[in-house]
């Protein structure tokens, strides 16, 4: 016999409590392969694609596109055993919009090659068939008899309320969406669309390879005569008091929510402090251009947040009270050896922090090289939850917005944070006399748990040093 095993919705990463289904990959009666990509989910961080641990048939998928489900909720059930295909048509009566449907058998009928014994490789992948693996199948609903359905029913809608238990059977006609991923990059788009009802799969991008973009989706509304939705619409609306027309309520949640949880906790438990120096990073933009120059006009380009990463790496190996974080349980300071460096990055779906893992082992080329990568898979949303959590310093660049300083909120449970403003030529004292230098100011906010303004102050220096004379470094070489 089949036995028929749930799939939960995995714990996703650092802080996440729930994520949004934004597509399904597999159709209820179709064979899987373990470890095959079953379902598309938005986190607060990151478009994710969830693999299966089981290989069968699936009997039943948990929650519609666009709703948002628990870690731990039921995400769908898998028959797994010799036995598979015979149920899956009955099984698939309790799920998936659609009662009875059948997998199509590969040249065979599902019903013959089922039963115990059989070592067809029709059905079952990975399993000890003898045959190859089954290729995925497309479905095709059919009516199932009342028996099935009810015996069906007693083993999927006995998971919870996410189960999608149809009343009216899909009828075989019925016009199904184009196959195939849809040509859509930003989350945005994908929410906009959703909240107003457009099937993207019936849009034409205007944007480079067909890409759909925002404005697509809102040439689609206004066709339809729909007002465009914002952010959260019909959230805010349905919060807002009746008799306060000028009153908009956003919901904190998704990755704002996230945000706002963890800003608070940091504000609540850090007790931060800040030290801000002005450097004259002439010699630093000078030394990036010499490097980037002596590689040739073929060979990847050093930023210059590579190499202010690298100063911190080694302004850390002189300072390692502030690669740390502090056990408030067990009232300890926990020096760590690795450093993983994130950094701070806006997007359109709002502030993240990607993660440059043993940012300590990597050169400047290296670090670039990296920073590069995740820069560009934070603008296209396809962050993995992992590229997104285990920091344990991170550097801010807020001079990108204009602006010359500022006070950050520590990443939480990180130790320590370094600012770097705007470089912008200044007049400043070079060599006895007064010159027109490139300025910037660094500002390092602080733990004042794990170290007193002793250590802050002095790695704060080494940087300063570092940024206006990079000879320094040598030293460390």
């Amino acid at each position: 016999m089949a036995e028929v095993k749930e799939f939960t919705l995995p714990d996703l990463g650092e802080g996440l409590t729930e994520a949004e289904v934004v597509r399904w990959l597999v159709e209820v009666g179709e064979v899987v392969a373990v470890d095959q990509p079953v379902v598309e989910v938005e986190t607060a961080k990151a478009m994710v694609e969830v693999p299966c641990p089981y290989g069968g048939v699936v009997t039943a998928r948990y929650g519609a596109e666009g709703e948002e489900l628990a870690v731990g909720a039921p995400l769908l059930t898998v028959a797994v055993g010799a036995d598979a295909s015979a149920p899956a048509a009955a099984e698939g009566s309790g799920s998936g919009g659609a009662d009875g449907v059948v997998a199509e058998a590969d040249g065979a009928d599902a019903a013959e090659d089922g039963g115990a014994g059989e070592t067809s490789g029709a059905v079952l992948v990975g399993y000890g068939t003898g045959a190859p693996p089954a290729r995925r199948r497309r479905v095709r609903p059919t009516p199932v008899p009342a028996a099935a359905a009810g015996q069906v029913n007693g083993v999927a809608s006995g998971y919870g309320r996410h189960a999608v238990t149809p009343e009216v059977p899909v009828r075989a006609e019925a016009a199904e969406p184009a196959p195939g991923p849809v040509p859509v990059i930003s989350p945005l788009v994908r929410r906009l669309a959703r909240q107003n009802g457009v099937e993207l799969r019936t849009l034409t991008g205007s944007g480079p390879d067909g890409l759909i973009l925002r404005a697509d989706v809102e040439r689609a509304i206004g066709a339809a005569g729909a007002p465009a939705a914002t952010a959260e619409p019909s959230a805010a609306a349905a919060s807002a008091p009746a008799g306060d027309a000028g009153e908009v309520r956003i919901p904190l949640r998704g990755l704002r929510g996230v945000v706002a949880d963890k800003m608070s906790r940091s504000r609540r438990e850090i007790p931060e402090a800040t030290c801000w120096v002005d450097v004259d990073a002439t010699e630093l933009l000078a030394a990036r251009r010499a490097m980037n120059a002596a590689g040739g006009p073929d060979a990847p380009k050093i930023s210059l947040l590579a190499l202010l990463a690298r100063i911190c790496t080694a302004a850390l190996a002189r300072y390692p009270e502030l690669n740390a974080r502090v056990d408030t349980e067990a009232r300890e300071i926990v020096r760590l050896e690795r450093v993983h460096v994130g950094f701070a990055a806006q997007t359109d779906r709002g502030l993240v922090v990607p993660v440059v893992r043993d940012a300590h082992a990597r050169s400047a080329e290296s670090l670039s090289e990296e920073l590069g990568r995740l820069t560009g898979a934070a603008r296209d949303g396809s962050l993995t939850p992992g590229e997104l959590t285990g920091s344990t310093f991170t550097l801010n660049n807020y001079g990108v917005f204009g602006v010359d300083g500022s006070t950050p909120i520590i990443n939480h449970p990180e130790a320590a944070m370094l600012g770097v403003g705007r470089i912008v030529p200044k007049p400043w004292v070079y060599e006895g006399e007064l010159a027109v230098r490139q300025v910037t100011q660094l500002s390092l906010t602080f733990d004042h748990r794990v170290c007193d303004g002793g250590v802050a102050g002095g790695f704060l220096r080494y940087v300063a040093d570092c940024v206006e004379q990079p000879a320094v470094l040598l030293r460390g070489v």
